[in-house]
């Protein structure tokens, strides 16, 4: 997985398991209000509030509020790729691409649409104002593009894609699907979009069927 623990660079020194503690909790806070109000309407300050940290910690396990932004993208995909982990793992046939689709779906009902993806939301937010985070998050989307296609490039080798399918721009048309759809479904407050939208991206990828 390319996400690493610390995304951003910056090494905090050895944690204790009091400080390993203190940090994942500063790094959740802050993943709950950045869901809720964004990275720009997320302050360090709102952080401590709700962690209880202190400014003192806070700028011992992070230099800034963008490493920070950068250790809360890497939360969210270790979140999103251990929630669908049993099904990317066997992710090697239609049935399965189907039974990953209608996880994915019914994990957005049950928000009733809300949300969004969390990886998304702050890609739209910071993509174009800070270029670490911007980085981060491409390497996020490479990781999730990774797990697709190591199924599809499984089912290639057993026959089930035909030869001259690619199972890499399959995997990226997959997550835009995905992507596209999760915006939409958030604004609708409907999962219709992005049902249509993974309808889309598995007649695709049936196309290529062998």
């Amino acid at each position: 997985m390319k996400v690493m623990d610390t995304v951003s660079g910056h090494k905090p020194c050895r944690l204790t398991a009091k400080g390993a503690a203190m940090r994942t909790r500063i790094i959740e806070a802050a993943a709950d209000l950045i869901d809720e109000h964004g990275v720009n309407g997320t302050s360090l300050d709102d952080v401590m509030a709700k962690s209880g940290a202190s400014k003192s910690q806070v700028y011992h396990y992070f230099r800034d509020k963008d490493d920070l932004v950068c250790e809360v993208i890497s939360h969210h995909t270790h979140q999103v790729i251990d929630s669908f982990r049993p099904y990317m793992e066997s992710l090697d046939s239609m049935d399965a691409l189907i039974a990953w689709k209608n996880a994915v779906i019914n994990g957005c009902q049950m928000k009733g649409g809300r949300g969004g993806c969390p990886i998304g939301s702050i890609a739209n937010e910071m993509a174009d104002q800070c270029e670490v985070a911007r980085a981060v998050l491409a390497g996020c989307f490479e990781t999730m593009i990774e797990q697709i296609e190591s199924g599809l490039t499984s089912m290639k080798a057993k026959g089930v894609l035909r030869r001259d399918a690619d199972p890499h721009r399959l995997s990226v048309a997959i997550l835009g699907a995905i992507q596209g759809g999760m915006l939409l479904a958030k604004t609708e407050r409907s999962t219709v979009p992005l049902e249509l939208a993974m309808d889309m991206a598995l007649d695709h990828i049936a196309r290529h069927l062998a």
